[in-house]
């Protein structure tokens, strides 16, 4: 499986040689898995371990308490258990995906009052964990120039000019999800074929993943191997290409098919957190002839498991 690790500090240098194996590595690598590992971001643990500290506080109140902000995929607030099945986008009968979201989007407002209502509403903050808010709002603000700095490395990997993908995220639209993966000893033992996230293909252009390492953790497919453990390194994201991207490129680079593993038997209290930015372009775009929020739209709904 090639999953090449990038360095932005190499990229931003400038250097002719270094961006020359940067685009080489990222052509081959999203046109085998999708995926790619990157480092150089400047974005520091520390605020990565805030956001989960306070994450956490919420995830393990009672369900009582988290009720209140309760909502179906695509919409601001807590996915609790049952509410999304990944795997149905692929149009695979699965049981719901075994975890529990803090789900975030876009809520800069365009000025145009349809598309605000659809795309730029206001978040959910939850008022049992005040603390959350201030380190998400740095952490997106971060992801999206780091998603950005991405998209300008992938037009080049393609032979573009650096604007060819940001020249539509004027006023983009975004989701951010805090992934929280309990383990067999809260969940009990998962059903035949179900998994903290079954198989699937994100909808967007790129998704930046902060995430642990674990047994029951990220897999990756591609056509040669099959399904792999995804290389993991502390320091870096690791970023996949989504159905739009794919759809951009006429097809040279795949979306990344990936699932996590459904939680282990033999590390029952094994306990994982993803924090999870899925970036995408303005609405309305037109990619090859499909309406990029059309599409985004419709993939959504269909991995709600309700």
């Amino acid at each position: 499986m090639t999953i090449p690790t990038v360095d932005l500090r190499a990229w931003r240098s400038g250097e002719p040689a270094a961006r020359g194996r940067i685009t080489a590595a990222v052509d081959e690598g999203l046109r085998t898995a999708g995926f790619l590992l990157v480092t150089g971001h400047d974005v520091a643990p520390a605020l990565r371990a805030t956001i989960r500290e306070e994450a956490r506080s919420f995830f393990r109140l009672p369900p009582e308490a988290k009720q209140p902000y309760s909502v179906r995929v695509g919409a601001r607030g807590w996915l609790g258990p049952g509410a999304e099945a990944n795997s149905y986008a692929e149009g695979t009968p699965s049981p719901p995906d075994l975890k529990e979201s803090l789900s975030f989007a876009a809520d800069e407002p365009t000025g145009d009052a349809a598309v605000d209502a659809e795309w730029f509403a206001p978040n959910t903050w939850p008022a049992e964990t005040p603390g959350l808010r201030g380190p998400v709002e740095t952490y997106l603000r971060l992801m999206r120039t780091l998603s950005d700095q991405l998209l300008e490395v992938l037009a080049a990997a393609l032979g573009e000019p650096e604007d060819f993908f940001t020249r539509h995220t004027g006023h983009p639209t975004w989701g951010f999800n805090i992934n929280w993966y309990p383990g067999r000893d809260r969940v009990g033992t998962p059903e035949p074929g179900q998994f903290r996230i079954g198989p699937h293909t994100d909808f967007g252009t790129v998704t930046v993943l902060d995430r642990q390492a674990g047994r029951g953790g990220l897999q990756v497919f591609t056509d040669a191997d099959g399904w792999q453990d995804a290389p993991w390194d502390p320091e870096a994201f690791t970023i996949n290409i989504g159905d739009l991207m794919a759809r951009w490129t006429g097809g040279r680079w795949r979306s990344g098919r990936h699932r996590v593993l459904p939680p282990p038997a033999d590390v029952p209290a094994e306990e994982l957190m993803s924090l999870v930015y899925f970036y995408e372009c303005d609405p309305g775009t037109d990619v090859r002839g499909t309406d990029s929020h059309t599409y985004l739209r419709a993939q959504l709904d269909s991995i709600a498991s309700d």
